[in-house]
């Protein structure tokens, strides 16, 4: 009995010894899921069991409302999630809804998720996802919505998929798949969105099965590889609403589309092989909003009738085509109409003034073709429109003072027309990026008003009859393109005008001189640059004796304060406030503050100092004065605000020091100084990788500001001295929001007086707008990153003038083979993929149109892209986008 009873304990002993049981309640299954995942912005960090936080509030978690109450979803997008997603999730009874997408989780596609009895919807899209769809993908029978949009999945998509007769949503988009679509599609009968667009290796025609999915709404097949001609399939669809065959190599003519399609609001079969006419019954319904039929072989002419129902129209495209025939005038009118782009047809007719009854009208393309009229005086009252582009027309008489009244106006191109008479002042077009006004028959002087214009960046005047002189005032513009070549100009150019562009853009004024051109200007002699140079070299010694004097000034005066009793130096009482155990006082910052001391030049908003602690550890004071706006108490706040950031990439303030003169900031002491530094040293060669990383570093910073932390910070400073590198070449942004201590006023002020040199790292349309933007700082980023790629410095005093990089870029990268110009030689050829992919989210952020701009979170992915996938970030956006390219 004895021997039993041992035996029986022993075999409890081995029970209870062995692996532990698998969680059963929600919590705990919650948290084992957690520990399967890397969570390295700590998004859950109230997913614990030591809070008080109910689990059902946990982030992202949602329960059902009834009584006992259970997991139905959870939404972890955008956390930079990795590591395994854990089959135990699948313990969730409930769970119905899975989204994980835009992370950056690395695995095949996890069958195991099948276990979910529950699961409907299932979203990995934008994470890193790859290998090929197995055939087992059929286990998810329960699913209704499965995404695996922007992954890496190649290969074909297997048969088994047609077992997914629940599907209403199957998005496969931007992948790597190949091979055809199979035919079983068409089972599909509960479908209502399906999505293979993006997929270049596809091969394969359009399935004729698709014509059952009578439930189908969207339907995207664009940018891929389908071919053969467009079968007839519409009829059965009438509950589509978007179609997009775009970007193929279909062929053919299109299917008759009768009125069979009643919600249809989109309709695109651009950049294809298509040939023939345009079925007239795709516009006879009344409610379509989008009609796209560019880049294709059509021809014939425009059906009048049936488009003059479509009054709700917003889109219409038809350009790269063969059309032919007289424009109707009455389209002009349609009160919806935001695009029309007709370029590249033979379209004639004229633009009434009536097209001011088209309120919504936001761009109009309608280049290469043989419209014949004057331009209407009703453009200026389009307060939506941003672009006109009419080139290479018959388009004759004077220029409307009032076609830049939209006070959205960034593009006008009206180059090879035949108008006549003066520019008109383009006072209003605050917004203009883009002037082009060549070949045509325009008289009078170039308007000195241009030069207002904030953002304008190309101006093509060449091949007119203009006279007088270029105002120099266009000097102060970022001109990435300034063509006044074949005219009767006369007087000096400009030397920033000069220096940088090809020569070309000048020849044809034989009146013109400057340096390079073939006449030197009467004035400039061998005597005249000697006065010169004597009257420099004068102010030089001036200057520097000015200088001593003032510092041996200060230095007495602080050796006074410093002597002085109470913790009074001059008239103000000084106020410490230390978040690290310092031990130093006022006085000894004074007197460690020297011409020894100092580190680089003069600083925005003070010069920065490296102090030696009595522990002997080094810190780094920043001395700000001559500021009056902000209250003790106010700076006091605010820098307690600044010194409780906590981020790998972001300075650390230890404490600072205030009087009503003067405020010391003290930082965190960084061994190798500043990025500027790095990049203006001749013998400075950074590996891309090095360089890669310290972009991604201060755009994770910079995303803190903007979004993490509370309160929502902006930089409104950043430059590349304003970003310093440790040991390791981590990045730390300083001198962050610097206006919430020193007031807006002054802050403005000293951006304005101390800040020329650093003028390209500042939007350009800070010079119009009062209001700092996120998209203000992401500019300064943008400048970074074109150092970081071109090794070039932000301001340049070599042979190709003064360009700050922003110009140069620009201007490299709008001639042939420019792009691949840009990067920096001292880069071997292995990394020039990643450079030109971090070069296209450069020229993004520095897009003149600041809506134009990507958030710092989406630079981040992208950047972080860079290094793990084989396509280019995705910021939907290219090299050729308005704002970087002239039009």
């Amino acid at each position: 009995m004895a021997i039993f009873l041992g035996i029986i304990f022993s075999f409890f002993i081995l029970c209870s010894s062995s692996a532990p049981l698998p969680p059963t309640s929600e919590p705990d299954i919650l948290l084992t899921f957690k520990d399967s995942i890397q969570d390295s912005k700590k998004s859950l960090s109230d997913w614990s069991n030591t809070t008080t936080i109910h689990y059902c509030n946990w982030t992202g978690v949602t329960c059902s409302t009834t009584y006992p109450q259970t997991v139905t979803s959870i939404y972890l997008q955008s956390f930079n999630l990795s590591g395994e997603i854990s089959p135990l999730i699948c313990k969730l009874s409930n769970l119905a809804h899975l989204d994980l997408a835009n992370n950056i989780f690395n695995q095949p596609i996890p069958l195991h998720l099948s276990q979910c009895a529950s699961l409907e919807t299932l979203n990995l899209s934008n994470n890193l996802i790859w290998g090929t769809i197995p055939e087992q993908i059929s286990q998810f029978s329960s699913l209704k919505v499965l995404d695996l949009s922007r992954n890496h999945i190649e290969g074909k998509i297997p048969e088994s998929i047609g077992l997914l007769k629940n599907l209403e949503v199957l998005n496969f988009a931007s992948n790597l798949l190949s091979g055809n679509v199979p035919t079983v599609v068409g089972n599909f009968t509960e479908l209502k969105a399906l999505d293979l667009s993006q997929n270049s290796f596809l091969v394969s025609e359009i399935p004729a099965g698709l014509s059952k999915l009578v439930k189908l709404e969207q339907l995207l097949l664009q940018g891929s590889g389908f071919y053969g001609e467009i079968p007839d399939i519409f009829e059965g669809l009438v509950k589509l609403s978007i179609l997009d065959f775009s970007q193929n190599n279909l062929t053919g003519r299109l299917p008759i589309i009768s009125q069979s399609l009643p919600k249809l609001l989109s309709f695109d079969v651009s950049q294809n092989k298509l040939s023939g006419s345009f079925p007239i019954g795709i516009c006879g319904n009344k409610i379509m909003v989008s009609l796209s039929l560019h880049t294709n072989f059509l021809n014939g002419t425009i059906p009048n009738e049936s488009i003059n129902e479509c009054i709700n129209l917003e889109k219409f495209q038809v350009q790269n085509n063969m059309f032919s025939g007289n424009f109707p005038s009455w389209f002009w009118t349609l009160p919806k109409l935001k695009l029309i782009r007709a370029e590249n047809n033979r379209l004639s007719g004229e633009i009434p003034d009536s097209i001011s009854k088209a309120i919504e009208l936001e761009q109009v393309q309608i280049d290469n073709n043989s419209f014949s009229s004057r331009l209407p005086n009703g453009l200026g009252q389009l307060r939506n429109l941003y672009r006109f582009s009419a080139s290479q027309n018959g388009l004759y008489g004077e220029l409307p003072q009032s076609i830049c009244d939209s006070p959205v106006m960034s593009i006008i191109n009206l180059s090879h027309n035949f108008l006549s008479g003066e520019i008109p002042a383009f006072k209003n077009c605050r917004k203009l990026v883009s002037l082009s006004l060549a070949d045509n028959s325009l008289v009078g002087k170039i308007p000195e008003s241009l030069s207002e214009l904030p953002v304008l960046t190309y101006i093509d005047l060449s091949h007119n009859n203009l006279t007088g002189l270029i105002p120099p005032q266009l000097q102060n513009l970022k001109l990435a393109l300034f063509n006044v070549s074949f005219n009767d100009l006369s007087g000096r150019v400009p030397l920033p005008l000069v220096s940088g562009l090809p020569a070309s853009y000048l020849e044809g004024n034989p009146n013109l001189c400057g340096p390079g051109l073939p006449h030197a200007c009467l004035d400039d002699t061998s005597l005249g640059h000697k006065k010169a140079g004597l009257s420099k070299f004068t102010a030089v010694v001036i200057t520097l004796t000015l200088a001593v004097t003032l510092m041996m000034i200060l230095a007495a005066v602080y050796m006074k304060r410093c002597s002085s009793k109470e913790g009074r130096i001059g008239e103000g009482i000084w106020r410490s406030v230390f978040f690290y155990p310092l031990r130093i006082t006022e006085c000894d910052l004074i007197m460690s503050m020297n011409e020894k001391s100092a580190l680089g030049n003069q600083a925005t908003f003070g010069r920065v100092y490296r102090v030696r602690l009595p522990s002997g550890e080094l810190v780094a004071v920043k001395r700000i004065e001559n500021f009056t706006t902000q209250s003790p108490k106010i700076i006091k706040s605010e820098l307690k605000t600044l010194a409780k950031i906590r981020h790998k990439n972001i300075i650390k303030i230890l404490g600072f020091c205030h009087s009503d003169e003067s405020i010391f900031l003290i930082y965190e002491y960084i061994v190798k100084g500043s990025l500027g530094d790095v990049i203006n040293q001749s013998d400075s060669q950074l590996p891309w990788n090095v360089r890669l990383n310290i972009a991604i570093g201060i755009a994770q910073g910079l995303a803190y500001l903007h979004k993490d932390y509370v309160p929502h910070l902006l930089h409104r400073n950043l430059k590349s001295t304003n970003i310093l590198l440790d040991a390791d070449f981590v990045p730390k942004i300083t001198d962050f929001a610097l206006d919430r201590v020193v007031g807006e006023g002054s802050f403005e002020s000293t951006m304005a007086t101390d800040n020329p040199s650093s003028s390209c790292y500042i939007a350009p349309e800070h010079s119009y707008s009062k209001k700092p933007t996120e998209e203000m700082d992401t500019y300064s980023f943008g400048v970074i990153l074109l150092e970081l790629v071109t090794g070039r410095k932000a301001e340049s005093n070599e042979t190709e003038g003064s360009l700050d990089v922003v110009k140069w870029v620009r201007r490299k990268v709008n001639i042939s083979n420019g792009v691949l110009r840009v990067i920096d030689p001292n880069i071997p050829n292995n990394c020039h993929q990643e450079m030109l992919g971090a070069l296209e989210i450069a020229l993004h952020c520095t897009s003149v149109v600041p809506e134009k701009r990507p958030s710092m979170s989406d630079v981040v992915r992208g950047l972080q892209s860079l290094n793990s996938r084989t396509s280019p970030p995705n910021l939907q956006l290219s090299y050729h986008d308005d704002s970087s390219v002239p039009v």
